[in-house]
Protein backbone atom coordinates (compact mmCIF):
# COMPACT_ATOMS: atom_id res chain seq x y z
CA UNK A 1 0.00 0.00 0.00
CA UNK A 2 1.06 3.59 -0.63
CA UNK A 3 -0.59 7.00 -0.57
CA UNK A 4 -0.61 9.97 -2.94
CA UNK A 5 -1.00 13.59 -1.82
CA UNK A 6 -1.62 16.44 -4.27
CA UNK A 7 -1.14 20.00 -3.01
CA UNK A 8 -3.36 22.69 -4.53
CA UNK A 9 -2.02 26.04 -3.23
CA UNK A 10 -4.76 28.39 -4.43
CA UNK A 11 -7.06 30.34 -2.08
CA UNK A 12 -9.41 33.20 -2.86
CA UNK A 13 -8.57 34.78 0.50
CA UNK A 14 -6.23 33.86 3.34
CA UNK A 15 -7.68 32.87 6.71
CA UNK A 16 -6.41 34.63 9.81
CA UNK A 17 -4.83 31.49 11.31
CA UNK A 18 -3.44 29.75 8.23
CA UNK A 19 0.26 28.94 7.90
CA UNK A 20 -0.10 26.40 5.08
CA UNK A 21 1.43 27.21 1.71
CA UNK A 22 -1.17 29.04 -0.35
CA UNK A 23 -1.58 32.02 -2.66
CA UNK A 24 -4.29 33.99 -4.42
CA UNK A 25 -2.84 34.19 -7.97
CA UNK A 26 -5.45 32.16 -9.83
CA UNK A 27 -3.81 32.92 -13.20
CA UNK A 28 -1.27 30.16 -12.51
CA UNK A 29 -3.83 27.37 -12.23
CA UNK A 30 -3.58 25.99 -15.78
CA UNK A 31 0.23 25.88 -15.69
CA UNK A 32 0.15 24.38 -12.22
CA UNK A 33 -2.02 21.44 -13.31
CA UNK A 34 0.36 20.81 -16.20
CA UNK A 35 3.25 20.89 -13.72
CA UNK A 36 1.54 18.34 -11.46
CA UNK A 37 1.07 15.96 -14.39
CA UNK A 38 4.73 16.38 -15.34
CA UNK A 39 5.86 15.68 -11.79
CA UNK A 40 3.69 12.57 -11.70
CA UNK A 41 5.53 11.31 -14.80
CA UNK A 42 8.94 12.12 -13.32
CA UNK A 43 8.32 10.55 -9.92
CA UNK A 44 5.86 7.70 -10.43
CA UNK A 45 8.56 5.11 -9.78
CA UNK A 46 9.00 6.44 -6.23
CA UNK A 47 5.73 4.76 -5.24
CA UNK A 48 6.69 1.37 -3.79
CA UNK A 49 3.19 -0.13 -4.04
CA UNK A 50 -0.21 0.53 -5.66
CA UNK A 51 -1.90 3.75 -4.55
CA UNK A 52 -4.82 3.05 -2.22
CA UNK A 53 -5.54 6.60 -1.05
CA UNK A 54 -5.38 9.92 -2.88
CA UNK A 55 -5.83 13.26 -1.14
CA UNK A 56 -6.23 16.71 -2.71
CA UNK A 57 -5.30 19.24 -0.04
CA UNK A 58 -4.43 22.89 0.09
CA UNK A 59 -4.85 25.70 -0.11
CA UNK A 60 -8.33 25.16 -1.49
CA UNK A 61 -8.66 22.40 -4.10
CA UNK A 62 -12.28 23.40 -4.70
CA UNK A 63 -10.95 26.62 -6.25
CA UNK A 64 -10.07 24.49 -9.29
CA UNK A 65 -12.73 24.35 -11.98
CA UNK A 66 -14.28 20.96 -12.79
CA UNK A 67 -12.43 21.08 -16.12
CA UNK A 68 -9.06 21.48 -14.39
CA UNK A 69 -9.87 18.73 -11.91
CA UNK A 70 -10.75 16.43 -14.81
CA UNK A 71 -7.48 17.36 -16.52
CA UNK A 72 -5.57 16.59 -13.33
CA UNK A 73 -7.11 13.16 -12.81
CA UNK A 74 -6.65 12.29 -16.48
CA UNK A 75 -3.00 13.35 -16.39
CA UNK A 76 -2.30 11.45 -13.18
CA UNK A 77 -3.84 8.26 -14.53
CA UNK A 78 -1.39 8.23 -17.45
CA UNK A 79 1.54 7.77 -15.08
CA UNK A 80 0.21 6.52 -11.73
CA UNK A 81 -2.24 3.67 -11.24
CA UNK A 82 -5.14 5.26 -9.34
CA UNK A 83 -7.99 3.09 -10.59
CA UNK A 84 -8.03 0.99 -7.45
CA UNK A 85 -7.95 3.82 -4.90
CA UNK A 86 -10.12 2.93 -1.93
CA UNK A 87 -10.40 6.54 -0.80
CA UNK A 88 -10.07 9.74 -2.85
CA UNK A 89 -10.58 12.95 -0.87
CA UNK A 90 -10.93 16.58 -1.91
CA UNK A 91 -10.78 19.48 0.54
CA UNK A 92 -13.50 22.05 -0.11
CA UNK A 93 -14.73 25.38 1.14
CA UNK A 94 -18.51 25.34 1.72
CA UNK A 95 -19.19 28.32 -0.52
CA UNK A 96 -17.53 26.59 -3.48
CA UNK A 97 -19.97 23.68 -3.28
CA UNK A 98 -22.72 24.95 -5.54
CA UNK A 99 -25.17 22.41 -6.99
CA UNK A 100 -23.35 22.51 -10.34
CA UNK A 101 -19.93 22.06 -8.74
CA UNK A 102 -21.09 19.12 -6.62
CA UNK A 103 -22.65 17.50 -9.69
CA UNK A 104 -19.29 17.85 -11.45
CA UNK A 105 -17.52 16.20 -8.49
CA UNK A 106 -19.79 13.17 -8.79
CA UNK A 107 -18.42 12.65 -12.31
CA UNK A 108 -14.84 12.45 -11.00
CA UNK A 109 -13.18 9.58 -9.09
CA UNK A 110 -13.81 11.32 -5.75
CA UNK A 111 -15.61 9.50 -2.93
CA UNK A 112 -14.81 11.62 0.13
CA UNK A 113 -15.44 15.31 0.85
CA UNK A 114 -13.49 17.17 3.53
CA UNK A 115 -15.13 20.50 4.28
CA UNK A 116 -13.45 23.35 6.18
CA UNK A 117 -16.41 24.65 8.17
CA UNK A 118 -14.58 25.60 11.43
CA UNK A 119 -17.66 27.02 13.18
CA UNK A 120 -21.44 27.32 13.01
CA UNK A 121 -21.32 30.79 14.58
CA UNK A 122 -21.26 33.66 12.08
CA UNK A 123 -19.35 35.90 14.48
CA UNK A 124 -16.61 33.30 14.88
CA UNK A 125 -16.48 32.75 11.12
CA UNK A 126 -16.07 36.49 10.57
CA UNK A 127 -13.22 36.60 13.09
CA UNK A 128 -11.47 33.70 11.33
CA UNK A 129 -11.92 35.47 7.95
CA UNK A 130 -13.89 32.57 6.55
CA UNK A 131 -15.96 33.42 3.47
CA UNK A 132 -19.02 31.31 4.21
CA UNK A 133 -21.85 31.66 6.74
CA UNK A 134 -23.07 28.97 9.11
CA UNK A 135 -26.19 28.40 7.00
CA UNK A 136 -24.13 28.16 3.82
CA UNK A 137 -22.05 25.40 5.43
CA UNK A 138 -25.15 23.48 6.50
CA UNK A 139 -26.63 23.81 3.01
CA UNK A 140 -23.37 22.62 1.40
CA UNK A 141 -23.30 19.46 3.51
CA UNK A 142 -26.93 18.73 2.68
CA UNK A 143 -26.29 19.20 -1.06
CA UNK A 144 -23.32 16.80 -0.92
CA UNK A 145 -25.42 14.18 0.86
CA UNK A 146 -28.26 14.50 -1.64
CA UNK A 147 -25.76 14.14 -4.49
CA UNK A 148 -24.73 10.75 -3.13
CA UNK A 149 -21.59 11.49 -1.12
CA UNK A 150 -21.77 9.23 1.92
CA UNK A 151 -18.30 9.93 3.34
CA UNK A 152 -18.20 13.55 4.47
CA UNK A 153 -15.76 15.06 6.94
CA UNK A 154 -15.80 18.55 8.43
CA UNK A 155 -13.19 20.57 10.29
CA UNK A 156 -14.07 22.49 13.45
CA UNK A 157 -12.02 24.86 15.62
CA UNK A 158 -12.18 25.53 19.34
CA UNK A 159 -10.28 27.70 21.83
CA UNK A 160 -11.16 30.81 19.84
CA UNK A 161 -10.80 34.18 21.61
CA UNK A 162 -14.08 34.94 23.36
CA UNK A 163 -15.55 31.53 22.63
CA UNK A 164 -17.60 30.05 25.47
CA UNK A 165 -18.08 26.42 26.44
CA UNK A 166 -21.77 26.77 25.60
CA UNK A 167 -20.92 28.17 22.17
CA UNK A 168 -18.57 25.27 21.51
CA UNK A 169 -21.22 22.78 22.61
CA UNK A 170 -23.59 24.39 20.10
CA UNK A 171 -21.02 23.85 17.32
CA UNK A 172 -20.63 20.18 18.28
CA UNK A 173 -24.39 19.61 18.30
CA UNK A 174 -24.82 21.29 14.91
CA UNK A 175 -22.07 19.05 13.50
CA UNK A 176 -23.64 15.87 14.89
CA UNK A 177 -27.02 16.90 13.50
CA UNK A 178 -25.66 17.06 9.95
CA UNK A 179 -25.46 13.28 9.66
CA UNK A 180 -21.80 13.33 8.60
CA UNK A 181 -19.30 10.51 9.09
CA UNK A 182 -16.13 12.24 10.27
CA UNK A 183 -15.13 15.28 12.34
CA UNK A 184 -11.68 16.79 12.79
CA UNK A 185 -11.44 19.34 15.60
CA UNK A 186 -8.41 21.50 16.31
CA UNK A 187 -7.54 23.99 19.02
CA UNK A 188 -6.76 27.35 17.45
CA UNK A 189 -3.00 27.82 17.26
CA UNK A 190 -1.05 31.05 16.89
CA UNK A 191 1.54 30.16 14.25
CA UNK A 192 4.35 32.61 13.63
CA UNK A 193 3.89 34.59 10.43
CA UNK A 194 0.09 34.48 10.51
CA UNK A 195 -2.24 37.44 10.96
CA UNK A 196 -3.52 35.82 14.14
CA UNK A 197 -0.03 35.66 15.63
CA UNK A 198 0.53 39.35 14.90
CA UNK A 199 -2.80 40.27 16.51
CA UNK A 200 -1.84 38.43 19.67
CA UNK A 201 1.57 40.11 19.69
CA UNK A 202 -0.07 43.53 19.60
CA UNK A 203 -2.66 42.62 22.23
CA UNK A 204 -5.56 42.89 19.79
CA UNK A 205 -6.69 39.35 20.65
CA UNK A 206 -6.34 37.35 23.83
CA UNK A 207 -5.67 33.63 23.79
CA UNK A 208 -8.30 31.31 25.23
CA UNK A 209 -7.75 30.22 28.83
CA UNK A 210 -6.04 26.80 29.05
CA UNK A 211 -8.56 25.40 31.53
CA UNK A 212 -11.40 26.37 29.21
CA UNK A 213 -9.58 24.77 26.26
CA UNK A 214 -9.25 21.53 28.20
CA UNK A 215 -12.94 21.66 29.11
CA UNK A 216 -13.81 22.17 25.44
CA UNK A 217 -11.70 19.18 24.42
CA UNK A 218 -13.25 16.97 27.11
CA UNK A 219 -16.72 18.06 25.99
CA UNK A 220 -15.82 17.27 22.39
CA UNK A 221 -14.74 13.72 23.24
CA UNK A 222 -17.68 12.99 25.53
CA UNK A 223 -20.34 14.35 23.18
CA UNK A 224 -18.98 12.73 20.03
CA UNK A 225 -18.51 9.37 21.72
CA UNK A 226 -22.10 9.55 22.96
CA UNK A 227 -23.17 10.17 19.35
CA UNK A 228 -21.36 7.05 18.12
CA UNK A 229 -18.10 8.58 16.95
CA UNK A 230 -14.80 6.85 17.74
CA UNK A 231 -11.74 8.91 18.57
CA UNK A 232 -8.87 7.35 16.63
CA UNK A 233 -6.37 10.22 16.79
CA UNK A 234 -5.90 13.28 18.99
CA UNK A 235 -8.00 15.51 16.71
CA UNK A 236 -9.98 13.01 14.64
CA UNK A 237 -13.31 11.28 15.23
CA UNK A 238 -15.25 8.98 12.93
CA UNK A 239 -18.26 6.73 12.81
CA UNK A 240 -17.22 3.05 12.64
CA UNK A 241 -15.69 2.29 9.25
CA UNK A 242 -15.06 5.92 8.34
CA UNK A 243 -11.55 6.60 9.64
CA UNK A 244 -9.53 8.70 7.20
CA UNK A 245 -7.47 6.01 5.47
CA UNK A 246 -5.15 8.60 3.95
CA UNK A 247 -4.31 10.44 7.15
CA UNK A 248 -3.99 7.13 8.97
CA UNK A 249 -1.26 6.18 6.52
CA UNK A 250 0.86 9.07 7.84
CA UNK A 251 0.40 7.86 11.41
CA UNK A 252 1.17 4.25 10.50
CA UNK A 253 4.46 4.90 8.69
CA UNK A 254 3.10 4.00 5.24
CA UNK A 255 5.12 5.46 2.32
CA UNK A 256 3.53 8.35 0.45
CA UNK A 257 4.33 10.56 -2.51
CA UNK A 258 3.51 14.25 -2.38
CA UNK A 259 3.15 16.23 -5.61
CA UNK A 260 2.97 20.00 -5.91
CA UNK A 261 4.48 23.09 -4.34
CA UNK A 262 5.55 22.52 -0.71
CA UNK A 263 4.46 18.87 -0.83
CA UNK A 264 6.30 16.31 1.30
CA UNK A 265 7.12 12.69 0.43
CA UNK A 266 8.34 9.76 2.52
CA UNK A 267 9.57 6.34 1.42
CA UNK A 268 10.60 4.82 4.74
CA UNK A 269 14.23 5.92 4.60
CA UNK A 270 14.16 9.53 3.40
CA UNK A 271 11.95 12.60 3.28
CA UNK A 272 11.64 14.92 0.30
CA UNK A 273 10.11 18.39 0.14
CA UNK A 274 9.24 20.44 -2.90
CA UNK A 275 9.90 24.21 -2.99
CA UNK A 276 7.25 26.40 -1.37
CA UNK A 277 7.22 29.01 -4.11
CA UNK A 278 4.49 28.09 -6.58
CA UNK A 279 6.05 29.76 -9.62
CA UNK A 280 9.45 28.22 -8.88
CA UNK A 281 7.80 24.81 -8.73
CA UNK A 282 5.99 25.38 -12.04
CA UNK A 283 9.15 26.54 -13.79
CA UNK A 284 11.10 23.51 -12.56
CA UNK A 285 8.45 21.16 -13.90
CA UNK A 286 8.33 23.02 -17.22
CA UNK A 287 12.04 22.19 -17.47
CA UNK A 288 11.24 18.55 -16.52
CA UNK A 289 13.47 18.95 -13.50
CA UNK A 290 12.67 17.76 -9.97
CA UNK A 291 13.70 20.32 -7.39
CA UNK A 292 12.94 18.73 -4.04
CA UNK A 293 15.21 18.80 -1.02
CA UNK A 294 16.07 15.35 0.30
CA UNK A 295 16.82 14.30 3.86
CA UNK A 296 18.20 10.84 4.56
CA UNK A 297 16.81 9.59 7.85
CA UNK A 298 18.98 8.19 10.61
CA UNK A 299 17.80 5.43 12.93
CA UNK A 300 17.03 8.09 15.54
CA UNK A 301 15.03 10.08 12.98
CA UNK A 302 12.88 7.06 12.14
CA UNK A 303 12.45 6.13 15.82
CA UNK A 304 11.43 9.68 16.74
CA UNK A 305 9.08 9.92 13.75
CA UNK A 306 7.37 6.72 14.89
CA UNK A 307 6.86 8.18 18.35
CA UNK A 308 5.58 11.48 16.98
CA UNK A 309 3.01 9.88 14.69
CA UNK A 310 1.88 6.75 16.56
CA UNK A 311 1.47 8.52 19.90
CA UNK A 312 -1.04 10.87 18.28
CA UNK A 313 -3.36 7.91 17.81
CA UNK A 314 -5.62 6.58 20.54
CA UNK A 315 -4.25 3.07 20.08
CA UNK A 316 -0.71 4.31 20.60
CA UNK A 317 2.56 2.65 19.70
CA UNK A 318 3.03 -1.11 19.47
CA UNK A 319 6.05 -1.82 21.66
CA UNK A 320 6.66 -5.19 20.01
CA UNK A 321 7.09 -3.39 16.68
CA UNK A 322 9.52 -0.96 18.28
CA UNK A 323 11.65 -3.92 19.35
CA UNK A 324 11.43 -5.72 15.99
CA UNK A 325 12.11 -2.55 13.98
CA UNK A 326 14.75 -0.83 16.08
CA UNK A 327 16.15 -3.57 18.31
CA UNK A 328 16.25 -4.14 22.07
CA UNK A 329 18.40 -1.11 22.88
CA UNK A 330 15.88 1.49 21.66
CA UNK A 331 12.95 -0.58 22.94
CA UNK A 332 14.56 -0.55 26.39
CA UNK A 333 15.25 3.17 26.11
CA UNK A 334 11.57 3.83 25.37
CA UNK A 335 10.50 1.72 28.35
CA UNK A 336 12.81 3.64 30.69
CA UNK A 337 11.75 7.05 29.39
CA UNK A 338 8.06 6.19 29.59
CA UNK A 339 8.24 4.73 33.12
CA UNK A 340 7.82 8.06 35.02
CA UNK A 341 4.83 9.01 32.87
CA UNK A 342 3.25 5.61 33.46
CA UNK A 343 3.69 5.97 37.22
CA UNK A 344 2.07 9.41 37.29
CA UNK A 345 -0.74 8.36 34.95
CA UNK A 346 0.17 10.60 32.02
CA UNK A 347 0.70 7.51 29.88
CA UNK A 348 -1.02 4.11 29.81
CA UNK A 349 0.16 0.64 28.81
CA UNK A 350 -2.32 -1.88 27.45
CA UNK A 351 -0.06 -4.64 26.11
CA UNK A 352 1.46 -4.26 23.65
CA UNK A 353 0.36 -0.63 23.18
CA UNK A 354 1.81 2.42 24.92
CA UNK A 355 -0.31 5.56 24.65
CA UNK A 356 -0.80 9.01 26.13
CA UNK A 357 -3.64 9.22 28.64
CA UNK A 358 -6.64 11.23 27.49
CA UNK A 359 -6.29 13.83 30.25
CA UNK A 360 -2.66 14.45 29.20
CA UNK A 361 -3.35 15.22 25.54
CA UNK A 362 -2.70 18.93 26.08
CA UNK A 363 0.87 18.17 27.21
CA UNK A 364 1.43 15.44 24.62
CA UNK A 365 4.03 17.46 22.71
CA UNK A 366 6.28 17.75 25.77
CA UNK A 367 5.80 14.07 26.66
CA UNK A 368 6.70 12.92 23.15
CA UNK A 369 9.72 15.23 23.03
CA UNK A 370 10.97 13.69 26.28
CA UNK A 371 10.75 10.22 24.72
CA UNK A 372 12.84 11.18 21.69
CA UNK A 373 16.22 9.53 21.33
CA UNK A 374 19.01 11.88 20.27
CA UNK A 375 22.45 10.35 19.93
CA UNK A 376 25.01 12.51 21.65
CA UNK A 377 27.79 13.67 19.36
CA UNK A 378 31.31 12.62 20.29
Amino acid sequence: MSALYIHIPFCRTRCIYCDFHSGTDMSLQERYIEALCTEAALRADELPAPVETLYLGGGTPSQLSPALLHKLFTGLSRHIETAHCIETTIECNPDDLTPLYIEALTQLPINRISMGIQSFDDGELHFLRRRHTAQAAIDAVERCRKAGFDNISIDLMYSLPGQTLEGWQHNIERAIGLGIQHISAYALSYEEGTTLHRLRQTGAVKECDEELSIAMYETLIERLQAAGFEQYEISNFALPGYYSRHNSSYWQNIPYLGLGAAAHSYDGSCRRQNPHHTLQYIQSMEECRCCYKEERLTTDDRFNDMLLTRLRTRRGIDCTKVASTFGPALAGYLARQAAPYLRQGSMEYDAPYLRIARHSIFISDSIIADLFHIEEEA
